[in-house]
């Protein structure tokens, strides 16, 4: 039996050059599909069969195995369940002898000398010359099979490798809120909840986005993506901003309301580079930048601080504080500010105290000269 060699080898190296997947691999997809349809055509119950493919010659050849057995693993008995699996371990069910699933040590030593229990004998099965469109057909489906599932731990690896990263695509569809997104070799689901409340789609359209979740489903490789996660502003940074990648300028919090406004908070391992002015860029070109792929969100840029009081007067920027009390019991900060900075230090709906409160990881109380408590961040 041989196959048109040229189109064989021509598919294996399709399925490794553009698929990802090992040579190897799709060889033995087409043997395990050679095999059962074979068993399928030709086999009897019981019987393990396996094939060896040539891809050089185009040959195929079959195999039967049996495995060694003795009184001690099966059993003669009628009643025993014929195809119970890995006879001769210790403590075992035994199971009927099959001659087409078993050889009987005795008979093995014939043919093997030193055979023992539990091993496999392989004998050469006749080639079957009405190998034919049945059987054919059967392998075609098995090994499409076994092509989308080498295909499908390819992808999950290549994806498990670019998790916490931003990928880019293409919109394919919208349904129910839920955006599904062309990246190439797989589709990746922009939920309702993680996309920015401002942003609108059209199919065909790009998209980037970070890459939160891979998982393997029933249907293929799941992709969970996210335009509304914290490190999604953190990644966007890092294309930016050089400093970062180089490890020099470090992002050590984020707090973000999607869509409306950011603080993330930076610190520099060179005294000579300033945290800021890298994250900023020249004439604010790297902010801007960010801000554009998020849909106009503001980004307040603030240095990173051990000294807690310092850190919650500029996590509370653009308003100015005239002090910060710290209550490490409740880890609560009370912070007075002039009347004219009061609402600006709070923000509009209490956006930039609630901020600050996420950023810095205290519960922050602002209140006016006067004494009166006016507004609370908590964070999260």
């Amino acid at each position: 039996m041989s196959f048109d060699l040229k189109v064989i080898n021509s598919v294996l190296e399709q399925l490794e050059e553009e698929r990802g997947i090992p040579r190897d691999k799709a060889l033995e997809a087409i043997e395990m599909a050679l095999a059962t349809a074979y068993k399928k055509e030709y086999g009897k119950r019981g019987q393990i069969i396996r094939a060896k493919f040539d891809p050089e010659s185009g040959a195929a050849s079959f195999f039967q195995v049996k495995i060694v057995a003795d009184e001690s693993t099966v059993t003669f008995d009628e009643g025993a369940d014929s195809e119970a699996a890995a006879p001769g371990l210790e403590g075992a069910e035994k199971v009927r002898f099959n001659p087409e699933h078993h050889i009987l040590l005795d008979d093995a030593k014939k043919i093997k000398k030193d055979a023992v229990l539990g091993e496999e004998i392989i004998f050469p099965l006749e080639t079957k010359s009405d190998y034919g469109r049945i059987a054919a057909q059967t392998a075609k489906q098995v090994i499409i099979q076994k092509i989308r599932e080498a295909e499908k731990i390819s992808v999950l690896g290549e994806y498990e490798k670019r998790k916490g990263e931003i990928v880019s695509g293409t919109v394919q569809r919208i349904e129910r809120g839920n955006i599904f997104v062309d990246l190439g070799r797989a589709t990746g689901i922009l939920p309702y909840e993680e996309q920015i409340p401002s942003e609108r789609y059209r199919q065909g359209e790009r998209v980037r986005a970070y890459l939160d979740r891979v998982d393997e489903g029933v249907k293929g490789v799941f992709l969970r993506l996210s335009r509304a996660h914290p490190r999604f502003l953190s990644k966007l940074f890092e294309l930016e901003a050089p400093e970062i990648g180089s490890g020099v300028v470090e992002i050590k919090a984020v707090a973000r309301e999607p869509g409306g406004r950011s603080k993330i908070a930076v610190t520099s391992k060179d005294s000579h580079v300033d945290p800021i002015g890298a994250m900023v860029g020249q004439r604010g070109v790297r902010v801007g930048t960010v801000t554009s792929e998020l849909g106009g969100e503001k980004i307040d840029v603030v240095e990173w601080s051990d000294n807690q009081t310092k850190f919650i007067e500029d996590a509370l920027s653009p308003a100015k504080v005239l002090d910060v009390k710290l209550n490490e019991e409740e880890h609560k900060a009370t912070v007075t500010v002039v009347e004219d900075q009061l609402s600006l230090a709070i923000g509009r709906g209490g956006q930039n105290v609630r901020l600050a409160a996420k950023l810095t990881g205290w519960k922050i109380d602002i209140k006016s000269e006067s004494g009166e408590s006016m507004s609370e961040g908590e964070p999260e």
